[in-house]
């Protein structure tokens, strides 16, 4: 019973680990004014009739706080990049000389500061609802373990645990959207 209870724990951990790192990949996605390469995240062009991340295809080089500059290692795959960039919607339109393509990030407005910070909590928000489940799904294996013979103070003492894992992972997303509502809202 007892390596049942600590498969219980490790798999409702690892649930609310995944969750958290996917919250951090998302909040990176998120810009805050400031150039960045993880602005280019998750954007994909066909190269030889595969789905390439962009910084598989080329460098992508922070010129100034405000400005990328994309070199492609083929010249030819130039316009794919800027018609992945202009369909990923993230708001920024790409210059193409022929040689690179040249990301400038606007100054944000107080308006668009207050929308990201918004899109910021909707993920968090969302994960909130997968440590939850996890902690549902968690609390569930306890009681079957229960039926199975598992006693009941051992089942309290293990739901007390995946509670204050619970706790414990809500409080690792307060922190993270803190930390990025200052980043999006510091000028």
């Amino acid at each position: 019973m007892e390596e049942e209870v600590q498969l219980v724990l490790d798999e409702t951990k690892d649930a609310m680990f995944k969750a958290l790192k996917h919250l951090e990949d998302e909040l990176r996605k998120v810009r805050a004014g400031k150039a960045s390469p993880d602005m280019l995240l998750g954007i994909t062009i066909e190269y030889y009739g595969v789905p390439t991340p962009i910084n598989q295809v080329a460098n992508i080089k922070l010129l100034d706080a405000r400005t990328l500059v994309i070199v492609p290692f083929e010249k030819k795959i130039i316009s794919d990049i800027e018609r992945a960039i202009f369909q990923s919607n993230i708001g920024i339109t790409p210059q193409n000389d022929g040689e690179n393509i040249r990301l400038s990030v606007p100054p944000m407005t107080e308006e668009r500061r207050r929308e990201l910070v918004k899109q910021a909590k909707n993920y968090g928000e969302q994960t909130r609802i997968v440590v939850r489940n996890a902690r549902k799904d968690g609390n569930e294996m306890v009681k079957d373990l229960v039926k199975e013979g598992l006693s009941e103070d051992i089942g309290k003492d293990v739901e007390e645990s995946i509670q204050q894992l619970t706790n414990e992972y809500n409080g690792k997303v307060d922190k993270m959207l803190q930390h990025k509502e200052e980043e999006i809202m510091t000028i």
